[in-house]
């Protein structure tokens, strides 16, 4: 064996006993994730569909990989990250645009003074809802009907430890000079109380507040479970704040039955404010004149669905979405009716 043989045998044993160090070293943080989430679906129109596209479409629901991870600094606090990106590579959105920008910011967590992350997260307005949605994530989200369902870069977000035992204090503060156009302070308060998931309390309740994203927003949220019922319900009032005729309520109500492994949904929802996608994409109001002027909304939905885990990470999916609605112009007395749009949608969804 020659004197050259030898020095390369030896620099791939170091190599490879370097390359498992590394891996051993950094076994426990960062972590790697993902999800796959895939949906067959068929829409008269398209107008809440993830690709606008109407007839049978495969849908991706923002299928993702990142990686998160914290490191200690002491015994209070400590520092937090996340990079994350959604992968659309499974339908031909990806051919133009294979990744998309998702949460990732830096932080730090203190157990006595609460947690701070900068860069892009979603708004405290945003995360108020907790569970109580029935259907995110899919193309019968709230952000078909309402605004605030926002996530956002270039923020700073607060989640205060909980207070006084019962509840926390959070926030959402973007940084004004790198939103062009925006002359107003754009921020998001909440207060929550209970457990969003509804194992340790039984229950969950939020308030927030929203301006942004060119809407003033309160919004109340409620979720109880008893026994194999979860029952819940969302208000919303917006208003623009460049023209404060358009404006009005939101609601959502919520049951979710636990059968035997399945859960069974349904979610009913009135949209009076009219910033949703439903109203904005739909062929009637295409132009942004008509939307922006969109007053007297009057839009419904309903959403029957089942969810059912064929292990810890595959879930099967299904429902049925039915959209109609009607609006005047700036209160002009002539009502348009909005067309209709029947979804029925079936996936798979898998996390890594």
């Amino acid at each position: 064996m020659t004197m050259n043989t030898k020095k390369s045998l030896l620099s791939v044993a170091l190599l490879s006993a370097l390359s498992l160090t590394s891996v051993s070293a950094l076994a426990d943080s960062p972590t790697g994730y993902g999800r796959l989430d895939i949906t067959l679906t068929n829409s008269d129109h398209g107008f809440t569909t993830q690709n606008r596209k109407a007839g049978t479409v495969l849908e991706n629901n923002f299928s993702r990989v990142g990686v998160k991870g914290s490191e200690k600094i002491n015994d209070d606090y400590e520092l937090l990250y996340q990079m994350e990106v959604q992968v659309n590579g499974a339908t031909n959105e990806g051919d133009d645009d294979v990744f998309k920008s998702r949460s990732t910011y830096l932080g730090i967590a203190s157990k006595t003074m609460g947690t701070v992350l900068v860069g892009r997260n979603d708004t405290v307005m945003k995360s108020s809802k907790g569970n109580v949605e029935a259907f995110d994530l899919t193309n019968a989200a709230y952000n078909r009907m309402i605004a605030g369902q926002d996530r956002k870069a270039d923020g700073i977000t607060y989640y205060s430890p909980t207070i006084a035992g019962a509840f926390t204090v959070n926030g959402t503060y973007l940084v004004d000079d790198n939103y062009e156009g925006s002359d107003e302070t754009q921020y998001a308060i909440s207060v929550i109380a209970g457990d969003k998931k509804l194992k340790k309390q039984n229950y969950y309740v939020a308030g927030a507040y929203n301006t942004i994203g060119g809407v003033d927003a309160y919004r109340a949220v409620g979720q109880v479970k008893m026994g194999d019922f979860k029952v819940g319900g969302l208000f919303q009032n917006t208003e623009s704040q460049t023209n404060a005729e358009k404006e009005g309520n939101s609601y959502f109500f919520t049951v979710t039955y636990d059968l035997n492994g399945v859960d069974l949904k349904v979610e009913y929802g009135r949209d009076e404010a009219g910033f949703g996608k439903f109203i904005k994409y739909n062929s009637e109001v295409a132009s942004t004149a008509d939307y922006n002027s969109a007053t007297d909304v009057e839009v419904t939905s309903l959403v029957f669905g089942a969810e059912y885990k064929l292990s810890k990470s595959t879930m099967l999916q299904a429902h049925y979405a039915m959209y109609d609605g009607e609006y005047q112009i700036d209160n002009s007395g002539t009502v348009i009716d909005l067309q209709d749009d029947n979804i029925a949608t079936v996936g798979v969804r898998f996390n890594f």
